[in-house]
């Protein structure tokens, strides 16, 4: 804490910013104040702002008439530079960044350059959050309570990269039509897999995405999710800030309940946006949460 030339105690102000990457709701990010850096799609000739030009059901609707995946590029750093200026002309002193996972963009590299570029007139510090979607965003909400509360920059950065270690992202995809179109899985296998009606399951982990198992229904595959989070408990650990991310699915509201009775805290819904959706596909449900 400094003082004023009267001599009076100035507070420091640290706020957060991330990427769109997060998907957080629009709710969440204006409650605690949350900066969000957009990534742009790429959809054939046209480019669109993410959270910007874009809804999640615009992507989809778009996506269904699309040959090719759409192609997502990163934040360019005068992006960055421009959401510290504004946040610092709101008073803030101090600014911690949470970005989408280095592994998977080049997103907290351009966050980086914007850091140095304005080293001298304020301090940022940016935390690699080694994650996507709600794994990211629910670190980011975490730590700008933490910031409202009067933490200070070393303190809310500590708090991310402890969070990074301990977040948990699983998901279960309804279609491979993605991966087929993006070139990570052949032809043969994505017929094969959907005539057998295997439903793939994902984790992140160590800051990609890896495969983590496949159900043979939709059913199965919302089972095996809920059954992760009880083997937290079971196993004596604790489950915190718990997110269910999900790409336009009709079933969230029956998959939430099917969660409620492992978990007594309120629980984020939040819709999976373009960035992780071009690779996941429509229908993939998830959850996000800390494990303690």
């Amino acid at each position: 804490m400094s003082t004023s030339p009267a001599g009076s105690p100035v507070r420091s102000t640290v706020r957060l910013v991330t990427d769109s990457a997060c998907d957080l709701p629009q709710s969440v990010v204006d409650e605690l104040g949350i900066e969000i850096v957009p990534l742009t799609i790429r959809m054939g000739d046209e480019e669109f702002v993410d959270r910007r030009d874009l809804t999640p059901a615009e992507f989809w609707a778009r996506c269904a008439t699309l040959p090719q995946l759409p192609e997502t590029a990163a934040p360019a750093p005068g992006q960055f530079e421009a959401a510290y200026r504004t946040l610092a002309g709101e008073g803030a002193t101090a600014i911690v960044v949470v970005s989408l996972s280095a592994a998977l963009s080049a997103t907290m590299q351009s966050a980086e350059l914007a850091a140095r570029s304005l080293a001298a007139e304020i301090p940022v510090t940016v935390v690699d959050s080694r994650n996507c979607t709600l794994g990211l965003g629910m670190i980011v909400a975490d730590c700008a309570r933490l910031a409202r509360d009067g933490a200070d920059a070393a303190t809310v950065a500590d708090r991310a990269r402890d969070l990074a270690q301990r977040t948990r992202v699983w998901g279960a995809l309804d279609t491979l039509d993605n991966l087929k179109k993006g070139g990570r899985i052949g032809g043969a296998r994505a017929l094969l897999a959907s005539a057998l009606a295997i439903k793939p399951i994902i984790e992140v982990r160590d800051g990609k995405v890896e495969q983590g198992g496949k159900q043979r229904t939709r059913s199965k595959a919302l089972a095996f999710l809920v059954e992760k989070l009880q083997s937290i408990t079971a196993a004596g650990g604790t489950v915190e800030n718990l997110a269910v991310l999900h790409a336009d699915c009709s079933d969230v509201d029956q998959f939430v309940e099917l969660l409620r009775p492992h978990y007594s805290g309120e629980i984020v819904i939040g819709d999976i946006g373009p960035v992780v959706g071009t690779h996941a596909g429509r229908g993939t449900i998830g959850i996000a949460f800390h494990e303690g």
